[in-house]
């Protein structure tokens, strides 16, 4: 059910590409996955901030195995940095859902705008306390 109305409610991407564990890219718009943290590719980790814990490589490839050229978003804003947050469906399903499943991410509640994300995989996000 959720899934049917995520698609009715969402656009097509095209040329997409992954940026990390949890950022893609679609022509010009780069979008951030809603609801996870993914390890910090080498380099990407600012000073003073807290990063998730991981290896960026395998985030990466395991987002890579779960997309496709054309995959359909649903947007829910923008971030600081000014990328689209949004839930992005593709051959495997959510995305967020299946680096959440595959180990590759961390749930982070205070970004589930609406709680999508706990709607779609409650079994992938429980338990988080951050």
């Amino acid at each position: 059910m959720i899934f049917a109305l995520l698609l009715a409610a969402s656009a097509p991407l095209y040329d997409c590409r992954v940026v990390d564990g949890d950022t893609i890219r679609c022509g010009d718009e780069r979008i951030r996955l809603l609801a996870i943290d993914a390890a910090e590719m080498r380099g990407h980790c600012r000073r003073g901030r807290v990063c998730v814990p991981g290896d960026p490589i395998a985030a990466r490839k395991s987002l890579q195995q779960a997309t496709s050229p054309y995959m359909r978003i649903q947007r829910v804003g923008k971030d600081r940095y000014g990328r689209t947050l949004g839930l992005v469906h593709g051959p495997a399903g959510d995305l967020s859902c299946f680096q959440l499943r595959a180990g590759q991410a961390f749930y982070k509640p205070r970004w589930d705008n609406g709680r999508r994300v706990a709607a779609m995989c409650p079994e992938a996000t429980r338990d988080v306390h951050n």
